[in-house]
């Protein structure tokens, strides 16, 4: 059995685990602390980083575009890519957008400041990230919204990476009850299908200790 550990809290070891889910692949899951690593996760990767995943083969694979990657190559039969080059380019670009420019100008300021930084440090959030983050959101809200009125998905005809990576973001913030999905219809109207997904179920259970979920979050008809 393949294990995948990482942290409910980083975007992008969500990313991770609906990529094992919509490529049909069994695996069991081990949360650990990436803010204080453990000898466990030392050992694992040195970095003291997650997500990782430990294959049926005992491979061991450390960083999320590493996993991404090596999922592909060894289980392509559900191609989350693209079949040609062009397409997975652009499911490469847009996976690096939502998982560095928008958690640079949003999540880190919602998610990160009103569940990460909470969990950490039990801290308050700062009201200057919020802000930012609130204003920041519209502009790729927008941009998904401009993506869907020419595309099926965002990448494509298929949905991708790039699909992944934005949902992953997103559902954090929707946690916290941050998304302006009202603003958006376009937006949401493709976010609700992808959270209707068999592959988001494991998003929509999670919980963060003493942070309850906004009422809509698992909410498939929101």
């Amino acid at each position: 059995m393949r294990t995948l550990y990482h942290h409910t809290l980083l975007p992008t070891a969500r990313k991770v685990r609906l990529a094992l889910h919509e490529k049909r692949l069994e695996f069991t899951e081990v949360e650990l602390d990436p803010w204080t690593p453990s000898e466990e996760l030392l050992a694992l990767n040195p970095s003291g980083e997650v997500p990782v995943l430990v294959d049926e083969n005992e491979q061991i694979v450390c960083d999320t575009q590493a996993i991404c990657e090596y999922l592909e190559e060894t289980y392509p039969q559900t191609n989350l890519l693209g079949r040609t080059p062009k397409d997975r380019a652009e499911a490469r670009r847009l996976a690096a957008w939502f998982d560095q420019k928008f958690f640079r100008d949003v999540t880190q300021h919602l998610a990160g400041e009103k569940l990460s930084k909470r969990v950490a440090t039990n801290a308050a959030p700062d009201s200057r990230a919020l802000r930012a983050g609130r204003e920041n959101i519209h502009t790729h809200m927008q941009y998904i919204a401009w993506l869907t009125e020419r595309r099926s998905w965002l990448a494509g005809d298929d949905i991708s990476y790039a699909d992944l990576s934005a949902a992953a973001h997103l559902s954090l913030i929707d946690y916290s009850g941050d998304v302006p999905w009202g603003n958006h219809p376009l937006t949401k109207e493709w976010y609700v299908r992808i959270k209707s997904r068999f592959s988001f179920r494991c998003l929509l259970s999670d919980t963060v200790q003493g942070i309850a979920p906004a009422p809509a979050y698992a909410d498939l008809d929101f």
